[in-house]
């Protein structure tokens, strides 16, 4: 398949999953919508959640560089800024819930979501070796759980309460994954 082509097919899975959810979401609508016979879907992806797994990790959509700012701080502002405008703006806000809900409700998509994240935290790794190669960072600093701290507090602030993530609430987060909490 050319990798346009490709690329179209999962662009239209995210599309659908924002606007249907995962259990509406079919290989059937994503060929109707994106002009391919079902059989070829089939033939490239056995089933809906091999096809969402590759939308996720492959498509645009959900794509962002990571930052290369000169500083641990600045790197991981940058994730944070990148990780709220995911959460925050259409049409990426809904593929982004919509997966995160399908993957507690369908143990077959869990699969799907931790391949994404995984695809994710190798993407940032650079980050984390900048920063032990600066002297900014342990080198037994585990890079997850840097993450998981930062897009933790974004995405608990942005999708579960609601609230909004602007631009002091995303240094305070880094600044206290960096530093602590400690007098």
């Amino acid at each position: 398949m050319a990798p346009r082509k490709q690329q179209h097919i999962l662009d239209t899975t995210l599309a659908l999953l924002a606007e249907r959810g995962y259990d509406r979401l079919t290989i059937e609508s994503v060929a109707e919508r994106s002009g391919v016979n079902k059989t070829t879907l089939y033939r490239w992806w056995p089933s809906k959640p091999a096809l969402l797994a590759d939308a996720l990790i492959q498509a645009r959509a959900l794509d962002f560089g990571v930052p290369d700012t000169g500083s641990l701080e600045g790197d991981l502002l940058g994730l944070a800024e990148a990780i709220a405008a995911l959460l925050t703006t259409p049409p990426t806000a809904g593929i982004a819930v919509a997966a995160l809900a399908a993957s507690a409700q369908h143990p077959e998509l869990a699969t799907s979501v931790r391949a994404f994240f995984a695809d994710r935290i190798a993407r940032e790794r650079p980050v984390f070796e900048r920063a032990v190669a600066r002297g900014e960072l342990r080198p037994d600093a585990d890079p997850m759980t840097i993450v998981d701290l930062v897009a933790g507090a974004v995405w608990l602030r942005a999708v579960f309460r609601g609230q909004p993530v602007d631009e002091a609430f995303l240094r305070d987060v880094v600044r206290l994954a960096l530093t602590g909490v400690a007098a």
